[in-house]
């Protein structure tokens, strides 16, 4: 497991699809928020779903539990 990486724009992601940063489980989620991002949505976020709260702990506190992908 690695660092996690807060914000995300679709250029960033390609650069680290193609060094190998981004691997394993975090491929098809990262593919699909990209995929969304190329196709007109503004931001995707990617939440630990184990942490509880994670959702509103990520919109309400300056902590971050996932990553923002932005389109631009």
């Amino acid at each position: 497991q690695g660092q996690l990486l807060t914000d995300l724009t679709a250029r960033r992601i390609d650069e680290l699809f193609a060094d190998g940063t981004i691997s394993g489980g975090m491929l098809p989620k990262i593919a699909g928020a990209l995929d969304a991002a190329k196709s007109g949505v503004n931001a995707v976020h990617i939440i630990d779903g184990r942490v509880p709260h994670a959702l509103l702990l990520e919109i309400l506190t300056d902590q971050a539990y996932g990553t923002m992908i932005r389109s631009h």
